[in-house]
């Protein structure tokens, strides 16, 4: 598969009409100049513009008129379209490119965490008992403390008698006896509970692993009170019935508080598109009131997560397409089918190098995810199914491949795998062979690096741990993103990571990966719109596609690499507006 291509040039026979049109019009009256634009609503001058359209490379101006981009080019020509009226912004010498498109993120799930306790910057377990016995002092008996973020391998020293690295919950449970705590793991595919909890869910040592998840015991069998997987809905099913029981205000009111908070965190790191990776129906029923009302500033691609019968019974109801000025679009379905590598739940081949006895774990079964492809043929959905370890590859590889030749009419089809993070080099070909894209996570790469390999060993880590170079090379499409709040929603970092493969201690996570400076803006914008199917609207500063732009501090495809990290966003731009503007200095 090739990259997304640029507008398609005007025909042989129409450029020559063209040409000669001009030289007619230049024979009449050599003294007329052509006519003068209509006024543009925004212009942007004086600075470094990437188009990210090869045909029309980097400009020094730009002109906006409502939502859609009308002309780029030089800051004479675009002096034409500067009227009374229009509102110019001095670049001085600064970068604009086009706005970042966040490739795979949880769009509720930043302004839920952005509410919550904050582990994801702890030190130690030590740090964590501390924080949830501050929130307890201050709360009410009863009141659920919730927080998100923690992962024990980022920690400065392991918890004191640990389980597989894991904290267990005792010093914990002697802070809060009468509070019940719920700390979801920083990738969301654990979480730990204290004992109040589990025992108001009723677990204890005769409790059972459910299929895809599982419980982590002491030597005596108990709870220790991490739960990987589907495991986590064994108690988090008792704090989610407490939020059921409030009103159906309340509740909304809650919900439009986290996109509200999403929306303005993502709007100030210069993402002015998300693809949100899972939402069920009655979350997508308030996006899409918020659409309509115009109160979503970012504009969002959201994927469907729903069990299959839902989907069988409500799907044709919900193919929502460029709602409230190209600001939803529902046109996707989720699926998971393993867990992550931190935790140890992603679904390996082989077992861990660090725990023989596991090879992770599948949390949905091929066939109800086959059932969800199915599905998804017949809606024309696309399907993008989370896959982190080689073997859930393998597996949603083949049902993708199985599913294709079942409809052997339909051509462009588009599907994803979610993260990509671990494959075999059997199966990396496959990936532009089928045309699947791999929606990737710069940022996981160096965030995950220091334990990559001792759960993989070296041999399976240098194969197929996060490797842009070979997917690209193979013909897929690979895009970016961060996975929020799983790591920060910022672009800039996980732009960084894509080119640098630089870990926190300087060491770098097999450079030969690493993505050039332009393959990474494009995983960030036009390989992201493509996607999507929204490259037509998106993605680069082409005339006739929407004005959403981004306007930065420097030049991240030139400015020296160690540098990339200090770049600020200066101005969001949405279809025209300005809608985040970086605060002056005092």
């Amino acid at each position: 598969m090739s990259l997304p291509k640029p507008p398609r040039r005007p025909s042989g026979a129409r450029a020559l009409a063209a040409a000669f049109a001009l030289v007619v019009c230049g024979c009449a009256s050599q003294k007329e100049s052509p006519p003068k634009p209509e006024p543009a609503d925004l212009v942007l001058r004086g600075g470094t513009i990437i188009t990210v359209d090869d045909h029309l490379g980097e400009v020094r101006a730009l002109a906006a008129r409502g939502d859609r981009i009308v002309a780029v080019g030089t800051e004479a020509e675009i002096a034409a379209y500067v009227g009374p009226e229009t509102r110019v912004v001095e670049l001085q010498g600064r970068t604009a490119i086009p706005g970042f498109i966040e490739g795979h993120g949880h769009f509720t799930g930043i302004g839920d965490a952005m509410q919550v306790l904050d582990l994801m910057h702890v030190a130690n377990w030590d740090e964590v008992v501390a924080m949830v016995a501050a929130a307890v002092a201050k709360a009410q008996p009863g009141e659920w403390i919730l927080g998100r973020g923690w992962h024990q391998e980022k920690w400065d020293r392991k918890p004191e008698n640990d389980v597989e690295g894991f904290p267990r919950h005792d010093s914990i449970s002697a802070v809060s006896p009468d509070n019940p705590v719920a700390l979801t793991h920083a990738s969301g595919h654990a979480a730990f509970f204290n004992a109040r909890a589990m025992e108001m869910a009723g677990v204890d040592a005769s409790t059972k692993d459910p299929p895809g998840g599982e419980i982590l015991r002491d030597e005596q069998g108990r709870p220790i009170g991490v739960f990987r997987e589907t495991a986590q809905g064994l108690v988090s099913g008792v704090w989610r019935s407490s939020s059921v029981r409030r009103t159906a205000a309340e509740r909304d009111a809650a919900l439009r508080k986290s996109i509200k908070l999403a929306d303005r965190e993502c709007l100030s790191k210069g993402v002015t598109s998300f693809q949100d990776a899972g939402s069920p129906f009655s979350t997508i029923d308030v996006l899409r009131d918020m659409a309509q009302d115009g109160d979503l500033g970012t504009r969002l691609w959201v994927m469907i997560r729903e069990s299959n019968a839902r989907l069988k019974r409500l799907l044709i109801d919900y193919e929502l397409r460029r709602i409230g000025r190209d600001h939803l679009t529902v046109m996707a379905i989720k699926r998971t089918i393993d867990g992550a590598l931190g935790s140890r739940g992603a679904w390996l081949l082989q077992p861990y190098a660090d725990a023989p006895g596991s090879t992770g774990l599948n949390t949905a079964s091929v066939e109800d995810v086959t059932e969800t492809a199915r599905l998804a043929a017949e809606h024309d959905f696309q399907l993008c199914v989370h896959a982190i370890g080689d073997r859930a590859n393998r597996e949603v590889l083949d049902i993708f491949e199985k599913t294709f030749a079942a409809y052997p009419n339909k051509k462009d089809w588009r599907w994803r795998i979610e993260h990509a993070q671990h494959l075999s080099a059997a199966d990396i070909p496959r990936f532009g062979q089928l045309g699947v894209i791999a929606s990737m996570q710069g940022v996981h790469c160096t965030s995950d690096a220091p334990y990559v390999t001792p759960r993989l060993g070296a041999k399976r880590a240098e194969e197929g741990a996060y490797v842009w170079q070979k997917l690209l090379k193979s013909g897929a499409v690979v895009t970016n993103g961060t996975d929020a709040p799983v790591e920060d929603v910022d672009p800039i970092a996980g732009y960084y990571a894509s080119v640098s493969r630089r870990t926190s201690d300087g060491s770098v996570f097999y450079p030969e990966q690493c993505m050039s400076r332009m393959e990474a803006l494009k995983s960030y914008t036009i390989s992201a719109a493509w996607a999507a199917f929204e490259d037509d609207i998106k993605g680069s500063l082409t005339p006739g596609k929407l004005a959403d732009i981004v306007v930065l501090s420097q030049n991240i495809t030139t400015v020296p690499e160690e540098q990339i990290p200090d770049t600020e966003v200066l101005y969001t731009i949405v279809g025209g507006e300005i809608v985040y503007q970086k605060p002056k200095a005092r």
